[in-house]
């Protein structure tokens, strides 16, 4: 048997230590698997003597992940401790300049470094893995840069993030509030006490702009994503989308058009009956959409120790199969230089359409003005719906539900700018985009 592969662990929160626990509970399996043992033979955290529940007696402590990665006796630095800056750029950089394999759960790191990084393990001959990054415990990356090779990208869309599925499915289940949610949320360890990250939908983002590179081979632009969160979903709203025969769900979404890529990140309206409607809690879907395969949609968990630790631990296991100077998969699906340069597509009509709510003075002429703007605008309505039940709207409000054709955003917002200009709108519009199947868009 070969000899056996030295792992250093950076990071002993809940995804490190389910880690260590399970290397050291099925160290005969993975070295049968894998032909050769894998050990844990360094680690670095804040706290050395906290108890994890797992043993440490027989590893080398560093206090400082970057000595870890720059003196360790390891072959592979495994990167677990989160952020784009600080330690974790700085020991992943000094790893790999080391020559030493990497494996990372970082998305953001990758969404701001992933380029620079790859180019350095390239350049060194060593592996940068990171299925847990996106999407837990289901194995898109590795779909994306070895399974559908072949096939043309055109679109990849899901949902990403566990913590705002949550919210959302407890939202429609139970008839809560958005702030009720969140604090069972966070109660339940789904969402941090500053949850923001998550559901401002920068989390999702970071995902979607790696996800993004491995599709279309361009450069990864973090920053050139639409984006939107959670945080103005109302009951109102999940009332409403059931009533139309929809749910609410955060989406990251990636397309190829014919004048760029388009990324964007929002709360969107699917159909009831659509796969992507059913996934519910914390899981995560992501599906692909190829010129060969069709349409490939992959369900599963997409946060939690052990889901997160198994992609880290497969990520190692492939490192430990690999043979020394044997051809490698890009990093990034292509090689790092041969990159293209991000270009953002320009703006096109959105073929699933809007939901648009508005509260409005219950006065006469209003509904006929809406639906004036609209049509200014040249909006095509689906449907048009006024109400006045006491839950969606207070005494002597409105509650205006729009249903667009396909149209552009622009001119949504132009309409909706027309709108406040004549003095009956209460509060903020509330905005929805609508994706439906292709074959009934």
């Amino acid at each position: 048997m070969a000899d056996a592969l030295k792992i250093g662990i950076a990071g002993l929160g809940t995804v490190g230590a389910s880690l260590v626990r399970i290397i050291q509970q099925k160290s005969n399996e993975l070295a049968v698997t894998c032909g050769r043992p894998i050990i844990i033979t360094a680690v670095s955290a804040r706290d050395k003597a906290r108890d994890r529940g797992v043993d440490l007696s027989a590893v080398t402590w560093f206090d400082r992940p970057e000595e870890l990665a720059e003196k360790g006796d390891i072959d592979v630095f495994v990167e677990l401790m989160g952020g784009a800056e600080g330690a974790a750029n700085v020991s992943v950089r000094t790893a790999l300049q080391r020559g030493l394999h990497v494996v990372t759960a970082n998305k953001a790191l990758l969404a701001y470094h992933g380029v620079e990084l790859a180019t350095i393990a390239e350049e060194k001959g060593s592996l940068l893995n990171f299925e847990a990054a996106v999407a837990g415990g289901i194995p898109v990356i590795k779909a994306l840069r070895e399974s559908l090779t072949g096939n043309a990208v055109s679109r990849i869309y899901g949902i990403m993030n566990g913590t705002c599925n949550y919210i959302l499915t407890k939202m429609e289940k139970e008839g809560l509030s958005f702030a009720e949610c969140l604090k069972e949320a966070q109660r339940l360890g789904y969402a941090e006490a500053d949850p923001a990250f998550d559901i401002e939908g920068n989390d999702t983002a970071h995902k979607l702009a790696i996800l993004t590179t491995l599709a279309f081979g361009n450069r990864i632009a973090a920053d050139d994503i639409y984006l939107e969160g959670i945080t103005n979903i109302s009951i109102e709203d999940i009332h409403a989308a059931a009533e139309l025969g929809y749910r609410i769900k955060l989406l990251g979404v990636a397309q190829r058009t014919d004048t760029g890529i388009e990324q964007r990140v929002h709360p969107t309206m699917v159909p009831v009956d659509s796969v992507i409607a059913q996934v519910d809690g914390v899981t995560n879907a992501v599906a692909i959409e190829s010129d060969v395969l069709g349409e490939l949609l992959m369900v599963g968990p997409g946060a939690g120790g052990n889901a997160t630790a198994s992609s880290v631990l497969g990520d190692i296991a492939d490192i430990a199969k690999s043979q020394p100077g044997a051809q490698r998969v890009p990093v990034l699906g292509h090689p790092a230089k041969a990159l293209e340069p991000y270009r953002k597509a320009q703006m096109q009509s959105h073929e699933g359409g809007y939901f648009i709510r508005l509260t409005v003075l219950d006065r006469t002429g209003v509904f006929a003005s809406v639906a004036t703007r609209m049509a200014e605008n040249h909006i095509s309505l689906e449907s048009i719906v006024q109400r006045s039940k006491q839950h969606l709207a207070p005494s002597h409000h409105q509650t205006i539900i729009l249903v667009t054709h396909a149209t552009m955003e622009e001119s949504v917002r132009k309409a909706i700018a027309s709108i406040k200009s004549e003095g009956y709108l209460f509060g903020e519009p509330q905005v929805i985009r609508i994706e439906r199947p292709k074959e009934e868009a």
